[in-house]
């Protein structure tokens, strides 16, 4: 944490200002400048990040301004907000402004006794920098528009003996559980934040998949990019404008032909990778109605939730160990691992080092099915009648137009075709 020093440009009883009163208006001005010591949780973080942290009362309209103006300073000289700042540097802050109406902070909600006691017991590991949790499943990582109840709200309930709460490093979808790293200091969260932008952070998940891929052990590459119309909310494949996305799998055991049970790890972090990815290739994640519909689904007494659980995190650790941790399944997730028979203790394969040469799996099984989902869903728009009554254009249609392309057809299939060969008889009489 920075510290602060109070005597840094101030002045003592016997410097009192001298002069008119403006000249002693200035001279005060000048006796309430800030000064902090960058300190080593706080290296290499931006300016404007720094304020955010330490003077959340600050907005950034208020740190531009003043880097602006010259009034915001590193050692001595001009600073953006943009700017890197690093450990020992003595940041001068202009004095605090008068504070505008109706600027009140907003207080945070007081925990009660069963929401401390929810958020403590989830905790699976607990050091100087780093707190690990085992998120359950439906429990969002983050609040939203209608979304009251989530983790980042029950941090308080993990302060310990530490001088601020915990910070949120990654995140897990509201129907995932597993592994949540949480780090302690700001330093703590700026290096754990470099080891996942650097994909240097091992994440291994455990799901059931309907279905029995024909690789036993492949690598998923196929871009992702948002889904139009979805508001944001679904991913799809996307060939030509996805992100690059990366998916190796396992499969651990079998539960017959109708599932079975598999280890992900994501080499990439878009949103919903794993998901997408697993549907794609045609063996969606059981419970996932979002991208495996009704088929997404088992009979029986199998829980119609989510069966996707974070197991594992190896990340290095600011003490210079490797973080090591898993979390233990669900309530629902266990009691299916019985009902199709499978043995946990075969789980918890071995973390290679390096990543596996090659593309394993077949990449054009991938491409076609993710094609022909999208396929048969133009064919559902055309089906909605929403050219009924209109004239159809003559000319040749593409074959992308023509879902019976290869086929033998017939004029009564092909209006428009029909439409041309009369329209050619007529003028030739």
């Amino acid at each position: 944490m920075s510290t602060f020093d109070p005597t840094a440009e101030s002045g003592s009883e016997d410097e009192k200002p001298q002069g008119n009163l403006k000249d002693q208006k200035q001279a005060l001005k000048v006796l309430d400048v800030r000064q902090f010591t960058i300190s080593a949780d706080d290296e290499d973080i931006r300016v404007d990040r720094w304020f955010k942290r330490h003077m959340e009362d600050v907005p950034f309209n208020i740190v531009s301004r003043w880097a602006r103006t010259g009034q915001l300073r590193l050692d001595g000289k001009r600073v953006t907000p943009g700017d890197r700042i690093h450990e020992g540097q003595i940041l001068r802050v202009p004095p605090a402004e008068i504070e505008r109406p109706g600027r009140v902070a907003k207080p945070r909600t007081d925990l009660s006794q069963d929401q401390i006691n929810f958020a403590q017991e989830m905790v699976i590991h607990k050091d100087k920098s780093a707190i690990v949790v085992n998120k359950p499943p439906g429990l969002a990582t983050q609040g939203g528009s209608k979304t009251t109840t989530h983790l980042d709200g029950l941090l308080d309930a993990l302060t310990y003996d530490a001088k601020s709460r915990p910070k949120l490093v990654h995140r897990l979808d509201k129907d995932t559980s597993g592994v949540i790293l949480l780090a302690r200091s700001p330093g703590a969260a700026s290096f754990f934040s470099k080891r996942f932008s650097g994909r240097t952070a091992r994440k291994v998940y455990w799901a059931i998949v309907m279905g029995i891929p024909d690789i036993a052990d492949g690598m998923i590459d196929l871009p992702l990019s948002k889904q139009p119309g979805s508001g944001g909310e679904k991913m799809h494949v996307d060939e030509e404008d996805g992100q690059s996305a990366k998916t190796r799998y396992r499969i651990i055991e079998r539960a017959g032909n109708r599932a079975c049970w598999v280890e992900l790890q994501p080499y990439t972090g878009r949103t919903h990778q794993l998901r997408v990815h697993m549907a794609a290739i045609g063996h969606p994640i059981v419970g996932d109605g979002k991208y495996g519909g009704k088929d997404a689904f088992l009979t029986g007494t199998i829980s119609r939730k989510m069966h996707l659980h974070a197991r594992r995190l190896r990340i290095e650790h600011p003490d210079g160990q490797k973080l090591d941790v898993t979390a233990e399944l669900p309530t629902h997730f266990a009691e299916t691992f019985e009902n199709l028979g499978l043995d946990i203790e075969l789980g918890d394969l071995p973390l290679e080092e390096k990543k596996p040469g090659g593309k394993v799996v077949r990449k054009q099984q991938a491409k076609a099915h993710a094609k022909q989902i999208r396929k048969d869903k133009r064919g559902e728009r055309r089906g909605r009648g929403d050219n009924k009554g209109k004239p159809v254009k003559a000319g040749k249609p593409t074959k992308r137009e023509r879902p019976d392309a290869g086929k033998a057809t017939h004029k009564k299939h092909m209006p428009h075709k029909a439409k041309v060969k009369q329209a050619a008889a007529k003028k030739s009489k």
